[in-house]
């Protein structure tokens, strides 16, 4: 059954409307028509914009067809506007048209009026059509230029982090070396921990830069949307306050979706922290999860969503809501809104860069004074819940005395691993590069037991370091670290317990954990009952 055309019809004469009428549903133009007389009532109903089509008489008593055709124009200017007249000529019908009108049809001939319309109509679908194909292009281009913003600063950020993590690495870890050796009482210690702070600040600004630039490396694990919500509550209603009201509408069936969850944990809290920012008088932020079918791709997003099953994050705010052109640029790196210091311009960035890592995209409503609503939407999964394993207990710093061989070409990065690997009671032999890394090998290769080595180093990296090695000693363990992000990868084919990552920058105390838990790792030839070529550990 089609749906009825709604027709707008100006027309003083009763008798000649229901003609017109008549003969669009004999041409199977099913209407509605609301009939009009008057210039008052021709521009309520202009007003109100609820038509398909606009028919007007050329002449009514007191208002004529020129004039309706110009506010038609004001008013509804994309509305077909055909003219049905008895007395207009046609110098004036062509004037008409230069106008704006659509087409016009004499009362005599009636029998040009169905096709007409239909033209009308199909013309109408045409611009549409191509209105809609304008739109989804530009898009695609504002799309792609963001995806080349995001690209250009995600090369920029790993450049740089891995000569910044290295220096965190030295910040960090002699700042956690001086707060252990000053003791709690010493009144150094205070200053200690915030340098500490600092880097560990830093540190996630660096995490930050490489999220939304889609290069900080994910755990992916199958989570439940609702669980993980429920279990920040707390933290979030800490975070803004007691003036702000948090209202959580959670999806009790839990859905499913596969993501970082320290990411995603990253992702709810820098939107509460912008909600709470948007609402300074205090109001209302409402945290929603659902699950969905989506029958369209939402707005933000940089490969298009598929029609089909998603989880939904929202968060809602009552605030001071946002323009279109602010709009325009919210997920820009380093836009922001915030006065100087307040804010980095990372965190919606950061945001984008996560959602779409996970195959996910985003949708965003705000009006000015009126608040901001930004969907989230993730592909659902079926796949069950791993439980993780309980943590061991980090308790005292795990030592050994096995030989280690490290290689670091940065030497305040390479002193620090040495000296804190000493202390645990390992002994350490140090290299600079990876070509003097194989002559030290070469010459101890049977005392070796562990090579824990940098990634990227002039001459040699890591990699090659690692294969050569392995001719010599086949059963030696290799830790790589790195302050690269991408660099995670070079655990790709590596055999199940002889490897290990260690992301820069780290701490003494993550480092020895690092180093412990690779040694006592288990290898399938382990497994199937072949004898041990490494000695016994030292119990701990």
């Amino acid at each position: 059954m089609k749906i009825p055309l709604r027709l707008l019809h100006l027309e003083d004469n009763p008798v000649d409307a229901e003609l017109i009428t008549t003969t669009l549903t004999e041409g199977d133009i099913p209407c509605q028509s609301q009939l009009v007389d008057t210039r008052q009532a021709f521009v309520a109903a202009l007003k109100e914009g609820r038509m398909d089509l606009i028919l007007a008489d050329y002449s009514i008593p007191g208002f004529d067809g020129m004039t309706a055709l110009t506010l038609a124009r004001q008013h509804c200017p994309d509305v077909p506007f055909l003219f049905v007249s008895a007395t207009i000529g046609e110098e004036l019908a062509i004037d008409a048209m230069h106008q704006g009108a659509t087409d016009y049809v004499l009362k005599q001939r009636l029998g040009r009026l169905v096709p007409s319309v239909l033209r009308a109509l199909r013309e109408l679908n045409d611009r549409d059509e191509r209105k809609r194909a304008e739109e989804a292009l530009r898009q695609s281009e504002k799309q792609f230029r963001q995806a080349q913003k995001m690209e250009a600063v995600g090369r920029l950020a790993g450049g740089i982090a891995h000569d910044f993590n290295n220096l965190l690495t030295v910040i960090m870890g002699y700042s956690q070396v001086l707060s252990t050796e000053l003791g709690p009482q010493h009144p150094l210690r205070g200053k200690v921990d915030e340098t500490l702070k600092a880097g560990e600040r830093a540190a996630t600004l660096i995490r930050q830069l490489l999220a939304f630039s889609r290069k900080q490396p994910l755990d992916p694990k199958v989570l439940a949307l609702t669980t993980v919500v429920t279990s920040l509550e707390s933290l979030l209603r800490r975070l803004i306050g007691e003036d702000i009201r948090l209202v959580a509408k959670l999806d009790p069936t839990n859905g499913r979706l596969r993501a970082d969850q320290a990411q995603l944990e990253q992702v709810l809290v820098n939107l509460v922290v912008n909600a709470r920012d948007a609402m300074p008088k205090g109001g209302t932020l409402t945290i929603e999860t659902a699950q969905v079918e989506l029958t369209r791709s939402p707005v933000y997003h940089l490969n298009p969503l598929l029609p089909g099953p998603y989880v939904r994050l929202s968060v809602s705010d009552t605030g001071c809501g946002m323009d279109r052109q602010t709009q325009s640029h919210i997920f820009e790196p380093f836009f922001t809104t915030k006065g100087e210091g307040k804010g980095s311009g990372l965190g919606l960035s950061t945001v984008f860069g996560i959602v779409t890592q996970c195959g996910g995209a985003i949708d965003v409503i705000s009006r000015v004074g009126h608040g901001t609503r930004f969907d989230l939407y993730f592909p659902s999964v079926e796949s069950d819940i791993l439980t993780p394993a309980p943590a061991r207990p980090s308790g005292q710093p795990q030592r050994g005395t096995e030989t280690i061989l490290v290689v670091e070409d940065e030497p305040s990065v390479r002193t620090l691993v040495r000296d804190e690997l000493r202390k645990l009671g390992y002994r350490v032999v140090e290299a600079k590069n990876g070509v003097e890394a194989c002559l030290l090998a070469t010459q101890q290769a049977g005392s070796l037991q562990l090579l824990l080595t940098d990634v990227v180093m002039p001459g040699m990296g890591g990699r090659e370091l690692a294969q050569h090695l392995s001719v010599i000693k086949p059963d030696l363990r290799t830790l790589f670290m790195s302050g690269y992000m991408d660099d995670i990868g070079i655990m790709a084919g590596q055999e199940e317990g002889t490897s290990s990552f260690l992301q820069k920058p780290f701490t003494p105390e993550v480092l020895a954990r690092a180093v412990r838990n690779l040694l006592d790792a288990s290898t399938p030839s382990d497994k199937t009952g072949a004898s041990p070529s490494t000695p016994p550990k030292t119990p701990r």
